[in-house]
């Protein structure tokens, strides 16, 4: 499929009553949106595969559809950091942030490095960029011992007070996600919600009382990575 079959393909699927629903359900506001659902893009992007050059194309195209179809169809072993500063600094929802930090970010071998480097950013979702990633790199590395994972909780106990909606959702995922990862991490986790939750701050006070709602949970799901160490998925 070549980059104009797809642009034509885009089109065709556009609904601008999509867009609106987006925004006004969601909160996500984008530029050039042609109002695509993740389910749409998730089957283009199975027809046509890893393509590299493609999704540069795409997401130099500027269509925010073709931007997220981007990040379903690079290879995330072929990032570069010029390319993820590039579109970190273009990310205006969380919508795309998250894409990309899930597919794309947590899976490169720059996350770690882009996780303590975003988290201290000050744009929204630069910010935001690095906690989503930091989320979702406690389920791309299955490997990991507990002291890489350990690394954050200080970070998250630093960004707690800040008051931006995107940022202290993001900060508040990366918290319950490491407390996911296995037992002992998530006594760790509940440890740093209630350091938190003393904090002189009412994102401080939100991102505690909801990661210690979650990870308190009788039956909460484990994940048990690594799995030398922990055995099997628990529930």
């Amino acid at each position: 499929m070549t980059y104009n079959d797809v642009l034509e393909l885009l089109y065709k699927k556009q609904d601008p009553e999509k867009v609106f629903f987006k925004e006004k359900k969601f909160g996500v506001i984008s530029k050039n949106s042609l109002g695509i659902y993740h389910k749409d893009l998730r089957e283009i992007a199975k027809e046509i595969g890893k393509n590299n050059q493609l999704a540069i194309q795409l997401f130099d195209s500027g269509i925010y559809e073709a931007r997220l179809l981007c990040s379903k169809i690079f290879n995330p072993k072929d990032l570069n950091e010029t390319l993820m500063e590039k579109w970190v600094q273009s990310f205006e929802n969380w919508e795309i942030c998250d894409s990309f930090c899930m597919a794309l970010f947590a899976k490169s071998k720059f996350a770690l490095e882009k996780i303590l480097e975003w988290t201290t950013r000050e744009p929204e979702f630069e910010k935001r960029a690095g906690f989503a990633t930091m989320a979702a790199y406690c389920m791309a590395d299955k490997k990991s011992e507990n002291v890489l994972f350990e690394q954050f909780l200080p970070i998250i106990k630093r960004e707690a007070k800040d008051e931006r909606l995107y940022v202290k959702k993001a900060v508040n995922w990366a918290l319950r996600s490491i407390g996911k990862r296995n037992i002992d991490l998530k006594k760790q986790a509940i440890k740093t919600a209630n350091e938190i939750l003393k904090l002189n701050s009412k994102s401080a006070k939100w991102i505690a009382k909801d990661a210690l709602k979650e990870l308190q949970k009788e039956k909460l799901r484990l994940s048990n990575y690594p799995r030398n160490q922990y055995g099997t998925f628990t529930g």
